[in-house]
């Protein structure tokens, strides 16, 4: 197991070279758009097979109020000047765009602590790491009597919570559209991310028997 960054490309491509890694399989974060690309790049590079594994997107469904912006700027104007109750669903790093807009009031759930807090009027914070139930979640937007959520398609059940929630309550979802990803092979699913590697692996096995 290697734990920490390769410093770009060139790096992950001499790793690669060095450690004769048969394959690569990026399963990254959906919005971890420059990891995706290095690695894209390095495997091209390197000669090294790669693979995709990107969890499908959230599809709207009937009831659902959903608004896709950009990126997180767009979200921000996104919301209005009249002030609302917001729900922030992203990194500790990108809520601070929203400091641009000190008249609304955020509640902001993170993993770790948003340090120093917002400079704005009015934030309260919730640490938790997922997964979030329709439940919790549902009783957290209506007890902070929350009109808007601004939030990532990050795709899976974990943190879907939010969006059935949403959805039930009739709130507003202001949704942040995935990063352009590298043209790769792709697959939505973890066996058939296996079942790839399988076939990367025993044709390389085969190559050896016939040398």
């Amino acid at each position: 197991m290697r734990v920490g960054g390769f410093g770009g490309p060139a790096g992950l491509e001499d790793y690669l070279k060095a450690e004769g890694i048969a394959a690569v399989i990026d399963a990254t974060h959906p919005y971890a758009a420059r990891m995706s690309f290095n690695a894209a790049l390095a495997c091209a590079a390197a000669g090294v097979p790669l693979l995709a594994l990107r969890r499908a997107p959230w599809q709207p469904q009937s009831g659902d109020r959903w608004r896709e912006v950009a990126d997180v700027p767009a979200a921000v104007a996104a919301l209005g000047d009249v002030p609302r109750r917001v729900f922030l669903a992203l990194g500790r790093n990108e809520v601070r765009a929203f400091e641009a807009a000190p008249q609304h009031a955020y509640l902001v759930r993170s993993v770790d602590p948003v340090t120093p807090p917002l400079n704005v009027p009015q934030a309260e914070y919730v640490l938790g790491r997922g997964p979030f139930g329709e439940a919790e979640d549902h009783a957290l937007l209506k007890g902070h009597g929350i009109d808007a959520i601004v939030a990532k398609n990050s795709g899976g059940s974990a943190t879907y919570g939010k969006m059935a929630a949403a959805r039930a309550l009739g709130i507003e979802v202001i949704l942040i559209a995935r990063p352009l990803a590298p043209d790769v092979t792709a697959v939505e699913r973890p066996a058939e991310a296996e079942a790839w590697l399988d076939g990367i692996l025993a044709h390389g096995a085969g190559a050896e028997r016939g040398a």
